[in-house]
């Protein structure tokens, strides 16, 4: 079966089914196995002298062992494919997630700080509701890269292998990839793999987003933007969002009792989102799957 047909299929399938809490209760989510394998190399291989090289051999061991499995699965056949690629997505627990935000936060400040701290990094605790808004739109513009559009991309350049591949790296940067005494050296490895990795994703989904919201013209701009974000992909489909939404976001935040002081993206937009800012956010979620969805179709008919 075409790699495109079976990404169709995938996309179908994950945002029918999402992440359904009945097995997933009963049986370990690939992430968290995949968080597993990061957290003992990080027990036993980080330590003592040469973590970067430590760093670099661990994440290929991690590395080799997805592109295994990936391809072990494969082997099972297009159905198995499908549904282990639908598995790595993220798109429906994204909207979900994101627009629990918004539900949230429509019933009580506090409220929507608690369901905006599940899926930020930032301290919550002192969020106004535009905060908490910013914080939940953020979180969609970057995930959406690096839970859909990037996988995606993957599975179409290298299919299941090539997914798992991405989403090992880019588990292994969640985890360890800082900047901390000690993941400084041993998680550059991961870090650096995974801003390669989703150099594309990122500015494919920062143009599908200008594309849908305010159009192109705005490109410059987003592309001016991102490139003084803190982060090298994050800031693209950050950028495009605040203008499809016109919000602005980012700007100082605290991260661990410290604040600093980012930069504002969009600096010209409302910066008193709400809860429908965030409905706005998880409408833009969906019409880029759509558009995932169209694509890879259109791949499928012309392979």
């Amino acid at each position: 079966m075409d790699t495109a047909a079976l990404l169709c299929a995938a996309l179908l399938i994950d945002a029918a089914m999402g992440e359904p809490r009945w097995l997933w209760s009963r049986l370990p989510h690939p992430a968290v196995l995949m968080g597993r394998a990061i957290h003992w190399c990080d027990l036993r291989v980080n330590r003592g002298r040469a973590r970067l090289l430590r760093g670099a051999l661990a994440l290929a061991g991690l590395c080799t062992l997805a592109l295994l499995i990936g391809g072990a699965l494969s082997a099972l056949g297009p159905v198995v494919e499908a549904l282990a690629a639908a598995i790595l997505l993220a798109q429906r627990s994204l909207v979900q997630h994101v627009a629990a935000v918004g539900d949230a936060l429509r019933l009580s400040l506090n409220d929507g700080r608690r369901a905006v701290a599940r899926i930020v990094g930032r301290d919550t605790a002192a969020l106004d509701g535009p905060g908490v808004a910013r914080a939940a739109i953020e979180s969609a513009a970057e995930n959406l890269s690096d839970g859909v559009v990037a996988p995606a991309f993957w599975f179409l350049v290298g299919g299941l292998p090539g997914m798992a591949l991405y989403k090992m790296v880019n588990t292994a940067d969640s985890m360890i990839g800082y900047r901390t005494p000690r993941h400084e050296r041993f998680g550059k490895p991961a870090a650096r793999l995974d801003d390669l990795m989703n150099w594309i994703p990122a500015r494919l989904t920062a143009l599908i987003l200008a594309a849908l919201g305010r159009g192109l013209g705005d490109w410059p701009a987003i592309t001016a933007e991102a490139r003084r974000h803190r982060s090298p992909n994050a800031g693209w489909p950050e950028a495009a969002l605040a203008r499809g939404l016109d919000v602005a976001l980012s700007g100082p935040r605290a991260y661990h009792g410290e604040m600093k002081d980012f930069p504002w993206v969009h600096p010209q937009g409302r910066r008193d989102p709400g809860p429908a800012a965030i409905d706005g956010a998880c409408g833009f979620l969906w019409r880029v799957w759509a558009v995932l969805l169209a694509a890879s179709a259109a791949l499928a008919l012309i392979g």
